[in-house]
């Protein structure tokens, strides 16, 4: 049968199996003839005693052969290499060949086709349809979407995804801050300080369990205060519900600056019609908000009034908010009934 392919070799050369230098007392590196992988691939000789490897010497950069102390000036050749394991060639993938491999490892920068995926190994980025994640600001993992683009988080229809904000690696330092989104009933939370504060559910409906909200009424009628013209604080004795423990001693104290939405019915009863008037006022940091009322044209003493401040205010974080009744002479008999109340709650 004819032979096929190539013509076969007639003649080989060999590769040399020692190297000669000759010392000169002063120069400590040399070039080798052949690359090497390990200072063990080589054995070497300096006037005739064997060196011993990674001690008297050391091969860096596969070609370059270093002594630890410089070798002698002896006359000729007086330093032998012999090559035990050689380099003798590198070996490039086809590019238009699928690579396969269980583990890698990468040294550098990677690029995958310009700038669908580049790995910056110098400054830790990477960036997803950028070359230049450096260019951002927070620029750790970087994704330029393009037009209707975006991440996307795929789950079951019952499970939870999340995207998390950790400071720590053990309890909810993990997620210190959170973002979680529940499959299962279709609600969005949004979550600080390791706790979900803010939620909307499948209807859209959204609730904020931690907001600032209260709900405050006199435990007992408040009988007979002051006509002398000064201010009452009306004394609310009982908490319908304080959201966020942000009523104490009568007194509503912002925990945040905001704008608060507070109100106040007070329900008196046993009004004097004497020539004076009653005044409530709704005290606040910033500033106090007032409803009065002239009772000098009444036939005779009311029997009851329902006094109504609601308003808006601009609160800074740790003001406070008090409610303060006064009657400007007359008998001391008017009294504030256990109807009454105080709320509000943080609108923006």
């Amino acid at each position: 049968m004819p032979y096929i392919g190539n013509t076969a070799a007639d003649r080989f050369v060999a590769s040399k199996a020692a190297t000669q230098f000759s010392g000169d007392g002063s120069t400590t590196a040399f070039t080798l003839e052949h690359s090497v992988g390990a200072d063990e691939d080589i054995l070497v000789s300096v006037d005739g005693v064997v060196q011993e490897p990674s001690v008297a010497y050391a091969v860096s950069n596969g070609t370059t052969l270093t002594f630890t102390a410089a070798p002698s000036s002896n006359s000729g050749n007086n330093i032998f290499v012999y090559y035990l394991f050689r380099t003798v060639g590198t070996v490039s993938h086809p590019s238009n060949n699928a690579l396969s491999a269980s583990t890698g490892t990468f040294t550098g920068d990677l690029t995958v086709d310009t700038d669908t995926l580049k790995v910056d190994s110098t400054n830790d980025l990477v960036g997803i349809n950028t070359a230049t994640p450096s260019d951002m600001y927070y620029n750790e993992l970087v994704v330029n979407s393009g037009d209707e683009g975006g991440i996307t988080i795929l789950d079951t229809s019952s499970g939870q995804s999340a995207l998390a904000f950790a400071d720590g690696t053990s309890g909810n330092a993990r997620y210190r801050g959170r973002i979680l989104y529940d499959h299962n009933t279709d609600s969005l939370s949004i979550g600080t300080a390791g706790e979900q504060y803010w939620t909307m559910d499948s209807a859209h409906i959204i609730t904020t369990p931690k907001q600032p909200a209260f709900l405050v009424q006199p435990a007992s009628a408040q009988t007979n205060f002051g006509a002398d013209g000064n201010n009452d604080t009306v004394a609310f004795g009982t908490e319908r519900f304080d959201v966020n423990a942000d009523f104490a001693s009568n007194t509503f104290t912002a925990p945040v600056t905001g704008k608060y939405m507070l109100c106040v019915n007070l329900y008196l009863t046993n009004l004097d019609s004497v020539d004076l008037y009653y005044q409530m006022t709704l005290f606040t940091s910033n500033r106090n908000y007032f409803y009065a009322f002239d009772v000098s044209s009444a036939d005779s003493d009311p029997n009851r009034f329902t006094f109504q401040v609601n308003v808006l205010a601009d609160m800074d974080a740790s003001d406070t908010a008090t409610v303060g009744v006064l009657q400007s002479g007359g008998s001391a008999q008017t009294d504030i009934a256990v109807e009454s109340y105080f709320s509000g709650f943080l609108a923006c």
